[in-house]
């Protein structure tokens, strides 16, 4: 258990691999190409929320999001596959990459349903799951992202003290590679509408929106 929570080091971390896993071409629910192209202004954000089944599902229903994709960020190993990563040794997260329209749904408004839709108190862990493949991530694209990811945070975490709630260990560092997970993880939900969910909010409301801005 204590390999599944801690993180290795480039020693210790798997090799993986040069070639990328094979993966769905087109998304399985919204029918959009999961690599691209994407349409010219369309933004990218990266959240890791716990098992990112059901953390794809929350993000692929939002009006305004073009298409979203599960894969492995924030590591060491190159292109790992699920087993690999469910060792602790690859240093990577489960993690949603979430391609959306910034004129229908803002970064905020994503970053609000993030917030709300886990505990991200829980450090190297998710409800029953645990290990640090299931830690709460924001990977940010640019600056403005981790502005409005860090004080996002900042106001959640007020709201979390008020409610009586722990402190967030939400990892927020820039963006490294996203490895595309195999493809019957993609839209798995869909395709296994009685599947495992095992990501749940704290109860407590983001202030997004509510006279706050991120």
């Amino acid at each position: 258990m204590s390999a599944k929570t801690t993180l290795p080091t480039p020693d210790t971390a798997l090799p993986g691999r040069a070639t990328p896993l094979p993966t769905d071409e087109v998304h399985f629910v919204l029918g959009r190409p999961l690599k691209g192209p994407h349409p010219e202004g369309f933004q990218t954000a990266i959240f890791g929320m716990g098992c990112f089944w059901g953390v794809e599902r929350k993000f692929w229903t939002l009006p305004g999001v073009w298409v979203t994709a599960v894969g492995y960020s924030g590591g060491i190993t190159p292109n790992p596959t699920y087993e690999e990563t469910c060792t602790g040794l690859t240093g990577q997260t489960e993690v949603v990459q979430v391609v959306f329209d910034p004129a229908r749904i803002t970064y905020a408004e994503l970053l609000k349903t993030f917030w709300e839709g886990h505990d991200p108190t829980q450090g190297m862990r998710q409800g029953n799951d645990i290990g640090s493949t299931y830690r709460s991530a924001i990977y940010y694209l640019d600056e403005e992202q981790k502005a409005r990811a860090e004080a996002s945070r900042d106001a959640y975490q007020s709201a979390l003290t008020n409610a009586g709630r722990g402190t967030i260990t939400t990892e927020i560092t820039r963006a490294g590679p996203f490895y595309f997970a195999e493809g019957y993880h993609q839209g798995y939900l869909a395709k296994n509408p009685n599947g495992y969910c095992g990501i749940g909010g704290t109860g407590v409301v983001c202030p997004i929106g509510v006279g706050v801005e991120a």
